[in-house]
């Protein structure tokens, strides 16, 4: 392993933005709890059954599109909505309605609230970089662009695949794993050559299937065991634990 606790065959790294670099996940989170919440509280009444926002975040909607995470999450309720269109208003009760309901409330919730780095990814990123490797960021959301602007780390990736230009390519999210093949196929590495760094259940899914590399779960909410038996090589609660040497095992 090299001194950042990667395989010397590795060239590329690839990142996942929310509960990676950003601490934007509990932003969306949140956001998607009381979308979900509000709707089911209207369909079932005050005996409805919340939003888990641990497993029914992690099983459901971490790391899918924004539609995706509708459909999944809904459909392990056994509820089935029209998909409308995509500018349906937030009100309305189809796949997109309570997309954009929950992207409005994410949008005030970064503009409230603010978006921070996880200094150790930071650091770990600087340290990728000035090794040589080439890097970018591989995220399912649509503000993906303007979240980095917000914390200056914009010119820390080579590449960028977020919701905007998986929109304009075609390309499915995860757990597919498009996405992550086209940030490698942009960076001019093959996916072996590849490291992916991601916290989200669906991420490690198409970490494994796309026969990346490595893959490098980031644990920030206790789900080590589950990010594991989705396929990472490696746990890690902060990046920086793997220029310290303290990944939690493989």
């Amino acid at each position: 392993m090299t001194e950042l606790g990667l395989p010397a065959h590795i060239r590329a790294c690839l990142f996942d933005l929310d509960g990676v670099i950003t601490s934007t996940a509990t932003l969306h989170t949140a956001a998607w709890r009381e979308t979900f919440d509000a709707f089911l509280r209207r369909r079932d009444g005050a005996g409805f059954r919340p939003f888990d926002p641990v497993g029914d975040y992690a099983a459901y909607v971490d790391g899918r599109p924004r539609a995706d995470g509708v459909r999944t999450f809904l459909a392990s309720r056994g509820i089935e909505l029209p998909e409308g269109e995509p500018d349906d208003p937030p009100e309305r009760a189809t796949v997109h309605g309570l997309g954009n309901a929950k992207n409005a409330l994410l949008l005030r919730k970064i503009e409230q609230e603010g978006v921070e780095t996880y200094p150790g990814s930071v650091r770990y990123v600087d340290a990728v970089r000035a090794a040589g490797l080439r890097t970018a960021v591989v995220s399912a959301s649509a503000n993906c662009a303007a979240v980095l602007r917000s914390v200056g780390m914009t010119d820390r990736f080579d590449v960028r695949i977020d919701g905007v230009v998986a929109e304009e390519r075609a390309l499915p999210g995860k757990p597919h794993p498009d996405t992550f093949l086209a940030a490698a196929q942009d960076l001019g590495v093959s996916p072996h050559e590849a490291a992916v760094f991601e916290d989200a259940l669906a991420g490690m899914d198409a970490a494994r299937t796309g026969g990346f590399g490595y893959a490098i779960g980031v644990d920030r909410i206790g789900q080590a065991d589950a990010l594991r038996e989705h396929g990472a090589d490696t746990v890690v609660r902060d990046l920086a634990g793997l220029l310290d040497g303290r990944a939690e095992g493989t």
